[in-house]
């Protein structure tokens, strides 16, 4: 069955869109603070349909998620009493503890790691203004760490070019049915 197919030659059409460069930076804000999706999703297909642009791209979701941290980290400074309660009812409330504890044992290399890792790092950022974190320091992991990672992700699909674009039209049902099959294994294996 062919689901993924459609909806990845529209990701293609919209990664070519004049204005796809500021909803990019706009996603990359809004992640860092409070959003759900990554702007990997945005990224990715955008440095494959146009390669000569890639670092461009990168660049743009390097600064934006760096101020959208910003902003995350003026939150848990000086809005956490608000948030806490809807964080605590949230999914997030582990992974706040995670950060909690990550600040509290290495500091500015746990706001590196979340940067570049998958780790929600909204999560981070208002942990590190609730817990007063030097802004400096902050900043400076936030920009290597952002900036590793969305570098990577753009040179990666760059140097893959239309070649990898091509390989991912021919595959993409497969690994799309490939990826629901693994989140439902691990949903079941987390439940049992």
């Amino acid at each position: 069955m062919k689901i993924f197919s459609p909806l990845y030659q529209r990701a293609m059409k919209w990664a070519r869109h004049d204005h796809a460069p500021w909803y990019l930076c706009a996603l990359s804000f809004a992640e860092s603070s409070f959003f759900p999706i990554p702007p990997d999703v945005m990224l990715a297909p955008m440095s494959l349909a146009t390669p000569r642009r890639a670092m461009w791209f990168a660049l743009i979701t390097t600064l934006a998620s760096v101020a959208g941290g910003l902003l995350g980290y003026l939150i848990g400074a000086y809005a956490f009493e608000m948030i806490e309660p809807w964080l605590r009812g949230s999914s997030y409330w582990s992974n706040y503890e995670i950060a909690v504890a990550w600040f509290r044992e290495w500091g500015f290399w746990a706001v590196f790691v979340a940067g570049f890792s998958p780790i929600p790092y909204k999560v981070f950022t208002i942990a590190a203004g609730a817990l007063s974190m030097a802004l400096l320091p902050f900043a400076l992991a936030s920009m290597v760490g952002r900036g590793m990672r969305f570098f990577m992700v753009a040179g990666l699909m760059a140097w893959g070019g239309p070649r990898m674009e091509a390989m991912l039209q021919r595959y993409v049902d497969r690994l799309g049915w490939a990826m629901v099959a693994a989140v439902v294994v691990g949903i079941v294996v987390y439940r049992v």
